[in-house]
C-alpha cells in the first residue's frame, strides 16, 4: 500500500487492525448512503440535535464491528453514550470514541458535508483516528505518531499541513454553528479567506493544507473532534485549548469539549487572535 511505511510503527493497535477499522468506516458509510438516497424521517434528541435512521444504522455497524475487531476495547458512541455510567467510562484507559454520523444537520440538508468518525484513545490521548466522507468516498486516517494519509479510489497519499502559512489565511467556519466570539477571532486575523464547511471535514482539510485554522468557541462533544485531531496531528498540525494545552479525552465527568483552536502551522500567532 502506498504510504504504508509511514504508519507501521505506532502506539495503540497494529497496522492490520487499523486497516480493519478503516474498512469498518467504509461499511458505516455504505449504511449511511443507503438511507441518504431515500426518504428519511428526522427526530430530535433532548438537546434538540437531529437524529435519523442513518445515525443509528452507522452506530450499529461500527459498534458491532469494533466488538469483533477489538473485543477488549470498549466503545463510547454518540448514540449510546447515555447508556454508559460516568464512573465506568472514566475507568477505561483505552476506548474507542465514535461519531457514527458527524454532521447530521448537513446530512438532513443533503449537502454531502458529513462524516464517520472513529478514534482510539489511550490514557486521554487520541492516538489513531479515521474520518470517512460517505458521499465522496474519501478516507483520512492517522495519528501524531503515525503520520496522516488520505485514501481515495484505492490510492493513498501522505498529508502535510501548509507551513509556513501565509496570508490570506484560510479559515474553516462551520456552516451550522457561527457565534460572535468566533467572528471576532477571525476579524483579528488580518487578511483571511473564510470557508464554510461542515463536520470533521474541517480538520481534514487543514491536514491537507487546503485550510489553515479552525477556531471553535462553543459546545462540541468528544466524538466530534477526536478522529479529526488524530488526522491533523499526523499531518503536523495541532488542536489546543485557549491556553495552548493539547486536547485530551475521557478525562472529565462530561463528554463536552471546551473551546479549541485547530491549526495547521503551529507557528501562527493564534494567541494574539483571541483578544
Amino acid at each position: 500500500m502506498a504510504g504504508d511505511a509511514a504508519v507501521t510503527a505506532a502506539p495503540g493497535i497494529d497496522a492490520a487492525t487499523r486497516e480493519a477499522v478503516v474498512a469498518l468506516a467504509h461499511d458505516a458509510a455504505a449504511a449511511i448512503l443507503a438511507i441518504y438516497d431515500s426518504e428519511f424521517a428526522v427526530e430530535h434528541k433532548d438537546d434538540d440535535s437531529p437524529l435519523t435512521a442513518a445515525d443509528m444504522a452507522a452506530h450499529r455497524c461500527i459498534v458491532d464491528g469494533l466488538a469483533r475487531i477489538t473485543p477488549d476495547i470498549p466503545v463510547l458512541s454518540e448514540e449510546s453514550a447515555h447508556e454508559v455510567a460516568t464512573g465506568l467510562r472514566r475507568s477505561w484507559r483505552r476506548l474507542w470514541i465514535v461519531d457514527p454520523l458527524d454532521g447530521t444537520r448537513e446530512f438532513v440538508k443533503r449537502n454531502g458535508e458529513f462524516t464517520v468518525n472513529i478514534a482510539l484513545v489511550e490514557d486521554g490521548v487520541a492516538v489513531f483516528g479515521v474520518v470517512q466522507a460517505p458521499v465522496t468516498g474519501v478516507t483520512w486516517h492517522g495519528g501524531a505518531a503515525l503520520g496522516a494519509l488520505r485514501r481515495e479510489g484505492g490510492r493513498e497519499q501522505p498529508l502535510h499541513v501548509r507551513a509556513p502559512a501565509t496570508a490570506p489565511l484560510r479559515v474553516a467556519a462551520s456552516r451550522s454553528h457561527r457565534d460572535t466570539r468566533t467572528q471576532a477571532f477571525i476579524d483579528r486575523m488580518g487578511e483571511v479567506e473564510p470557508v464554510g464547511l461542515g463536520s470533521s471535514l474541517k480538520f481534514c482539510r487543514i491536514a491537507e493544507g487546503a485550510l489553515d485554522v479552525y477556531p471553535r468557541f462553543g459546545p462540541t462533544s468528544e466524538w466530534d473532534t477526536a478522529a479529526g485531531q488524530c488526522v491533523l496531528e499526523g499531518a503536523g498540525g495541532a488542536v489546543v485549548d485557549p491556553q495552548g494545552r493539547p486536547f485530551r479525552y475521557n478525562q472529565r465527568d462530561r463528554v463536552l469539549n471546551g473551546d479549541f483552536i485547530a491549526i495547521g502551522d503551529p507557528a501562527l500567532p493564534w494567541r494574539q487572535w483571541q483578544g
